[in-house]
């Protein structure tokens, strides 16, 4: 089959915008010959859970799941009972990115709080983290975040061990969504567990699409005792969720592909280095002033820039290189990176945004 687009084109809409890494297609092929197991007792699922030991810890396992939304319903469905709710920013995606999935597929109660940066301290989730015992309310039982978060900000791992140990003392679990998780590990320059395991982290929504994967995520549970019912419960979890792959050592074969060596943490370096190379092209231009009406609106602290620009100029770039709003009364764009997002890639947009800029 020819392709039907152009192979050269890039975007800073999103890093699901990118194709399949070449070792992540590599694997898959590799995958296809013969016959394997169905519904996860393949060799390849069988290796994935060896694998996600060596990042997590003995405790951990591995759920291969095909979507973010899947992983973070199944990990939340499967850590809360029916009257259960989760405490988290109100920029999260499982609050406005994920189609009221949580509350109608996971019939879980999300008790949002704003933040300035994506992030929550404890003491934001104690505005929320209250009323236990109490049977007209329902009762918060686990606190969710995004790491990074969905402002492009990271977690360091005494910000979530002061999470952890505050959700724990109060009766709570912790669940990390970790869509972007491996560029977390690029900015912080530890392995995985250093930010979660070790700082008390329950369990995690391991992302793959977003790293150069297709359909490609898992639930990793470290504490089997943060699951009502135990471990013995997430297989029937993940099926009534929708998230079993009948053949699911493609699935596995990717994320094997990413995490079974170190290309989950190449390519999140790169996605990472190209923001940077962004953001300093664009605090070059305000400096010398060659960008003016443009501000910058959080730290890029992985693959994503939070700018503002004005809306006309915003369209004007965008039907060159296409990006979304973030807020768009604020007139506040949002610009990622990808693994596959090229030095020349940058530095043409920062070109386009200069034009735009310059035309009255």
């Amino acid at each position: 089959m020819n392709p039907r687009h152009d192979l050269d084109l890039r975007t800073f809409a999103s890093d699901n915008y990118s194709g399949l890494h070449p070792e992540v297609l590599a694997a898959l092929a590799a995958a296809n010959e013969g016959h394997q197991v169905a519904y996860g007792g393949d060799a390849y699922t069988e290796r994935l859970d060896d694998v996600v030991r060596g990042h997590f810890g003995p405790t951990a396992s591995a759920w291969p799941v095909f979507n973010g939304t899947g992983a973070n319903v199944v990990a939340l469905q499967a850590m809360l009972p029916r009257w259960g709710a989760v405490v988290c920013a109100s920029t999260a995606h499982i609050v406005v990115d994920e189609g009221g999935a949580p509350e109608r597929m996971g019939s879980l109660k999300l008790l949002p709080v704003p933040t300035p940066d994506g992030k929550l301290t404890p003491e934001l989730v104690d505005r929320e983290a209250w009323g236990w015992g109490d049977e007209h309310r329902a009762q918060p039982l686990v606190v969710s975040i995004t790491q990074t978060s969905e402002l492009g900000t990271c977690y360091t791992p005494d910000e979530i061990r002061a999470l952890a140990d505050d959700a724990h003392e109060r009766g709570m679990r912790l669940h990390v969504d970790g869509a972007r998780l491996a560029n977390a590990g690029a900015t912080l320059g530890t392995g995985l567990a250093a930010f979660t395991t070790d700082a008390g982290v329950d369990v995690v929504s391991l992302g793959g699409t977003k790293n150069g994967a297709l359909a490609a995520e898992a639930v990793v549970v470290i504490d089997p005792d943060a699951l009502v019912g135990g471990i013995a419960a997430m297989p029937f979890v993940r099926k009534l969720s929708m998230q079993l792959a009948s053949k699911m050592r493609f699935v596995s074969a990717q994320l094997l592909a990413l995490y079974d060596g170190d290309l989950w943490l190449r390519n999140a370096s790169h996605a990472n280095a190209m923001a940077q190379r962004l953001r300093a092209g664009l605090e070059a231009g305000i400096a010398t002033g060659e960008l003016p009406g443009l501000g910058l609106t959080q730290p890029t602290q992985a693959n994503a820039v939070f700018a503002t620009l004005p809306p006309a100029v915003a369209d004007r770039v965008r039907a060159r290189y296409r990006f979304y709003d973030w807020d768009a009364a604020a007139g506040e764009v949002r610009w990622m990176c990808a693994f596959d997002t090229r030095p020349e890639d940058v530095d043409a947009f920062l070109v386009a945004v200069r034009e735009e800029l310059a035309t009255p």
